[in-house]
């Protein structure tokens, strides 16, 4: 296998992708939305309203708390109520939505790797570069899969820097993140860009336009939604040994759709479509 020749095509898609402003629009706008704008909203909305709303809103929060593990209902002893709401939210309820950038970041590459090859009328060329199928189809999901992780964890590091920053008057020391964000980021994060790509690739050497394959691997955020809803029920609980499980059990599915992408990859075919 030539590594020199997937890390060729791998830098070839990103220089492309990153000339894509209709791809990298919203690869831009949520992190700042997720990770700046939201965290703030969450850390000054307790410090500026009545106490006695935030009250009646802890009085639905200390019911969800009663279905915490141990070890998490500890963070929230001997805190005020205002401590208490924003640990929760921005702790806790908002953690599941930043699960949404892995799978859209690899999923903006994904969908430009084949599609956009063909709207740009360059796709025959490659087809017959002196690769093979497999280097091929590693270097666009290298393509994908390593911006994913790389702006995945940045956000992350900006949202923790934010929370920190912002609440420190509140709280008076840096408590900020939690146990199960740990995983999050290192386990499950990879595994979800991994998800994202390995089914963007496969759906966008099949379809003709970018945002017929960008709108079809958009499908795999209800995934992430469903964590977001479990959460906010009460029914799933993200700590640290839950995130370790869906983690795993996201890279079996992962290896799965490897297989599978890589089974039906065929060189032969894209160039008959062509």
């Amino acid at each position: 296998m030539n590594w020199r020749s997937i890390w060729a095509i791998a830098r070839k898609d990103l220089m492309e992708v990153s000339q894509n402003k209709m791809a990298w629009g919203p690869a831009i706008a949520l992190p700042v939305i997720f990770a700046v704008a939201m965290p703030m909203l969450f850390i000054i909305l307790p410090q500026v309203i009545p106490a006695e709303d935030i009250e009646r809103e802890m009085g639905d929060i200390n019911t969800l708390l009663a279905n915490l593990p141990p070890t998490m209902q500890t963070l929230f002893d001997g805190k005020s109520l205002e401590q208490m709401f924003v640990i929760y939210m921005a702790g806790f309820m908002f953690a599941p939505m930043l699960l949404i950038l892995p799978l859209m970041f690899s999923s903006v590459v994904g969908s430009d790797s084949f599609v956009g090859e063909r709207e740009r009328k360059t796709l025959e060329a490659l087809l017959y570069a002196p690769t093979s199928d497999m280097e091929l189809f590693l270097g666009k999901v290298l393509a994908a899969v390593l911006p994913a992780i790389a702006l995945s964890w940045l956000t992350h590091a900006l949202y923790i820097v934010v929370v920190n920053a912002a609440s420190f008057p509140l709280f008076g020391e840096i408590w900020f993140p939690l146990d199960s964000w740990w995983p999050m980021m290192f386990w499950l994060t990879p595994a979800l860009a991994v998800l994202g790509i390995s089914a963007t690739v496969l759906i966008s050497s099949r379809v003709k336009t970018f945002m017929e394959a960008y709108q079809m691997s958009g499908s795999l955020v209800l995934f992430v939604l469903a964590l977001v809803f479990g959460q906010i029920s009460g029914v799933l609980i993200l700590g640290s040994g839950t995130v370790l499980v869906i983690g795993t059990l996201v890279w079996v599915v992962d290896a799965a759709l490897i297989y599978v992408s890589v089974s039906q990859f065929k060189r032969s075919a894209l160039v008959a479509r062509l």
